[in-house]
């Protein structure tokens, strides 16, 4: 067990891994092209199945290494998970011939979710995503006010400009897509903002103030969100590994201390057999 765990935890089984996923990546990508499939379809079907093979290995060793219910502890452990059982649901899809198994057809579309594993082998990655999914609840209430946002400026859109352009202000729901449009900063000076000027000298009025307040203003919010989210995961992991590498080094230290009592009784010994 204990070697299993220091094998799935080396530095070079997890190289290795990333390899694998990097390899079967580019697999992925050169099978949604017909010429090259029709070349050298077999073969990349053959690497696919070896590299879903590896992976498959990779999580029965985590499982034996973590005593199988310490393996679904882990987040990143299911998330592994799920993406390998996609995957083998996706190779069914090969004998959706027989009617009793076409259902399995619409998880051949899902086979590039595999890619995903690279985001649980890469700790960089990890961090980041952890640290969005830790900014969703300040995300959340940003979006909110950005929505009342929208349909303040929704209303008077419809109120100001609704008659002579109906297709950008003529309900709610129209303005609301107008002003995601002008949000973006897609075409949104010629595209919209000049023409409604051309009718409405004072328009402008009405959309500097609101490009300002959604494009500028809100979105440097929700950076500044995601941003500390970040760095408070970054620190947080590093006093995890600060922490688990002071309760090896302690591990070590008492290993080495047993072993030199272990050597001096088996000295007194010795010498009480001598004597």
């Amino acid at each position: 067990m204990e070697k299993v765990k220091k094998l799935v935890d080396s530095k070079a089984f997890q190289n290795a891994i990333l390899i694998v996923i990097i390899i079967n990546s580019i697999i992925l990508g050169l099978q949604t092209s017909p010429t090259i499939t029709d070349a050298i379809g077999g073969v990349l079907d053959v690497l696919d199945w070896v590299c879903l093979s590896i992976f498959i290995l990779e999580m029965l060793l985590k499982m034996i290494a973590e005593r199988f219910f310490g393996y679904f502890k882990s987040g990143w452990n299911w998330f592994d998970f799920i993406i390998i059982i996609t995957s083998l649901l996706s190779g069914l899809a090969v004998l959706s011939s027989i009617r009793i198994l076409r259902v399995f057809r619409v998880f051949r579309s899902l086979k590039g979710l595999r890619g995903f594993k690279m985001v649980s082998s890469l700790k960089p990655l990890q961090i980041i995503i952890s640290a969005i999914g830790k900014s969703l609840p300040g995300i959340s209430w940003t979006a909110l006010l950005l929505i009342i946002i929208y349909y303040i400026f929704a209303i008077i859109g419809v109120t100001q400009f609704g008659e002579v352009f109906p297709d950008w202000f003529g309900n709610i729901p129209k303005a609301m897509y107008t002003l995601f449009q002008v949000m973006t900063l897609e075409s949104w000076s010629m595209g919209i903002s000049r023409p409604v000027m051309e009718e409405f000298s004072y328009a402008w009025a009405y959309f500097v103030p609101f490009v300002l307040t959604s494009a500028f203003v809100m979105m440097n919010v929700v950076v500044g969100i995601v941003v500390n989210a970040i760095s408070e995961v970054a620190e947080m992991n590093r006093k995890d590994e600060h922490e688990e590498n002071g309760t090896t080094d302690i591990k070590e230290e008492l290993d080495a201390v047993r072993e030199h009592l272990a050597k001096l009784e088996e000295l007194l010994a010795e010498r009480e057999s001598k004597s």
